[in-house]
């Protein structure tokens, strides 16, 4: 064998080495893109849910005011959480929307809380309605926030994994913020009179 044989070798081995590694390069990239692509999807459902809540909120509130008229206060937090929730859905980070989302959620408890209290109120066909309604909201948007934490997992483990690190340093993907609850979502609701 000559060495002009084993150069070609050694050539074509690297040529052949070169190609694997741009192959790599590029599906890493593309995996990459998908479960971006994947988070930023699940993020507009959990947009979905979170509008049909908006939507149902002063419906719920205006049956409410007719029997609890006294309760403004409650009724008034529950106003205030909906108009900085839908504020903060401007806002780019998740964290600040995830805060905001989270009082809301806990203003909804105070208010289903102080419909306990008042039996007329409960058995009423419209709020009774509006309850489910809500309720099947916050379950649709339970299973949202569930699905985009797992698409954020996903993504970020790719992010951070060794060797797919170094596209995603190149290619400028970084880790995204988990939808989390508060510290205040993790108790029960406290009402008092």
């Amino acid at each position: 064998m000559g060495s002009g044989v084993i150069l070609g070798l050694v050539g074509g081995l690297f040529c052949l080495l070169v190609v694997a590694v741009i192959g790599w390069a590029l599906a890493a990239y593309n995996r990459l893109v998908r479960q971006r692509n994947q988070v930023q999807a699940s993020w507009a459902q959990i947009d979905v849910q979170l509008k049909r809540r908006y939507d149902l909120i002063p419906n719920l509130v205006e049956t409410v005011k007719g029997y609890a008229a006294h309760e403004r206060g409650t009724l008034e937090s529950v106003v205030s959480a909906r108009t900085g929730a839908i504020q903060a859905a401007g806002a780019p980070g998740v964290a600040d929307r995830a805060a905001a989302e989270n009082v809301l959620t806990q203003a909804l408890g105070r208010l289903f809380a102080l419909a306990e209290a008042y039996p007329d109120l409960k058995a009423n066909q419209n709020f009774a309605a509006l309850q489910g309604e809500l309720a099947h909201t916050e379950d649709k948007i339970a299973y949202a926030r569930q699905f985009y934490n797992s698409a954020v997992q996903t993504f970020n483990t790719t992010v951070q994994s060794i060797p797919t690190n170094i596209i995603a340093g190149v290619g400028g993907f970084r880790a995204m913020d988990f939808f989390e609850t508060s510290d205040g979502e993790r108790v029960p609701v406290q009402v008092r009179f």
